[in-house]
């Protein structure tokens, strides 16, 4: 998951469910410790009401009446159940609610101390178990035993009742919770927000720099991006600026050759050249070295691609007018290709350039994508095709470096496609190379999307 949003709103509520889960089992198992000792002291207080209602025989011994406190106990099947053992098994009494079931005894118990369990083999009972001494008339103690029984049904639809409800409520709010988290973790992640915004905006040009009020978490990230803006745009004039001083350079010694050129004086003519071409080696030596200094810039503003296209066919087929090339433009009045206008002026120019010299007819410019267009995410593509003689596979490799060349038929310096590559590569694009479908060149300027 690619998305911070996404990644702290998943996390989030999966800390919420567990959270809220372990909270619903142990309210759950606490609220049950609480019923089932509130079940054992009502049980207990049957006891004490069956000892309250037993009389004694002739001689003193213990005996249970007919007629029982809880009318439960008269009645079979009822869910609650007595037995009473003692002197030594000679006296067994059970409650009419016992007939045709017998209640476990589970051995001997020291008297005064009640035993509470729960049974699940035949049918779930909560059993209760209390032993006692009773001193008949002759002063001699008797060991009695009572065992309550008591259906856990009232008890589990109890819990039941007390489950839905807590559900019910943790539910709602655990809902309630995670539109909050929602709302929380979008207002706290507004300021990432807002920076995209921005960036999107400096790259279609539409700002020089961030420029709105961030917290200072993102302080030094921002600032850190506008000093790289700042510094990328100086370096992009100090680039644009260095053709220009070579231009202007270059004017006085190729106006001396000129001169030179015009007298027609062979004995001047060779001694201006030894004089002036060193010259304007170191000239141009100089210049190219301020600009691979100068380097590009970092974040490439989009620039329209169809008046650049339609104003350097015009140009190329006024050049190449013999050739009878006719270039077929299918891009968008408003498309924009990322890339400055004099990087994109110089890539499609070289490009074009080689359409017109090596097509036999026809050369088509359009658009292409890769990646995932609705995420921002990808490359944009600018494919330019001709039907030519096309770029051998065996070549491919050797025609972007400075100086190689496919084809001697045609003048040049073979360093258009290696300029091409070079500028694609600085702005962290990538050229393609390949055959287009009526078997010339194919050659695809990639370039990341940035908002285009």
């Amino acid at each position: 998951m690619r998305s911070i949003h996404g990644r702290l709103l998943l996390a989030a509520s999966l800390v919420l469910a567990a959270f809220l889960g372990l909270g619903a089992l142990a309210i759950d198992g606490a609220y049950r410790e609480s019923a089932e000792r509130a079940l054992q002291t009502q049980m207990m207080s049957q006891v004490y009401a069956l000892l309250s209602a037993a009389d004694t025989d002739p001689v003193g011994k213990m005996r249970l009446p007919e007629n029982l406190p809880d009318p439960r106990f008269s009645n079979p099947d009822s869910g609650l159940y007595a037995q009473v053992t003692g002197e030594e098994g000679g006296y067994l009494w059970q409650s009419p609610s016992t007939v045709g079931r017998s209640l476990p005894l589970q051995g001997e118990l020291p008297p005064g101390e009640p035993r509470f369990s729960h049974l699940s083999e035949n049918e779930s009972l909560y059993l209760l178990r209390y032993a006692l001494l009773w001193e008949d008339d002759s002063g001699r103690e008797i060991a009695y035993q009572f065992v309550l029984a008591e259906s856990d049904a009232a008890l589990k639809a109890q819990l039941g009742v007390f489950r839905k409800t807590i559900m019910l409520w943790l539910g709602g709010a655990a809902l309630l919770l995670l539109l909050m988290q929602g709302v929380v973790l979008r207002w706290g992640l507004k300021p990432l927000r807002t920076v995209a915004t921005d960036l999107q905006m400096i790259e279609r040009g539409e700002q020089e720099q961030l420029q709105g009020t961030y917290p200072k978490e993102l302080r030094k990230l921002t600032l850190a991006i506008n000093s790289m803006i700042r510094h990328s745009t100086a370096s992009r004039d100090r680039y644009r600026n260095s053709l220009g001083d070579l231009a202007h350079s270059l004017k006085t010694p190729l106006a001396v050759l000129q001169g030179a050129a015009e007298d027609g004086e062979a004995g001047r003519l060779q001694k201006v050249v030894m004089e002036q071409v060193p010259r304007m080696n170191e000239i141009v030596q100089y210049q190219l070295k301020s600009a691979a200094v100068a380097g590009r810039a970092g974040l490439p503003r989009a620039t329209r691609l169809r008046p650049l296209a339609d104003r350097l066919v015009d140009t190329l087929q006024m050049v190449y007018r013999e050739r009878g090339v006719r270039c077929d433009c299918k891009v968008s009045a408003q498309q924009g290709f990322p890339l400055e206008q004099g990087d994109l002026l110089e890539v499609l120019g070289n490009i074009l350039e080689n359409g017109f010299k090596y097509a036999r007819s026809r050369i088509v410019v359009s658009m292409t994508e890769r990646g995932d267009r609705t995420a921002g995410e990808g490359a944009i593509g600018l494919c330019v095709e001709d039907d030519g003689p096309g770029i051998p596979e065996a070549v491919g490799r050797r025609v972007v470096r400075r100086g190689e060349r496919a084809d001697q038929r045609y003048p040049g310096q073979g360093i258009g496609l290696a300029v091409a590559n070079e500028v694609l590569h600085l702005n962290g694009g990538e050229l393609e190379l390949g055959r287009s479908e009526s078997g010339g060149a194919r050659i695809v300027l990639w370039m990341p999307r940035n908002g285009t």
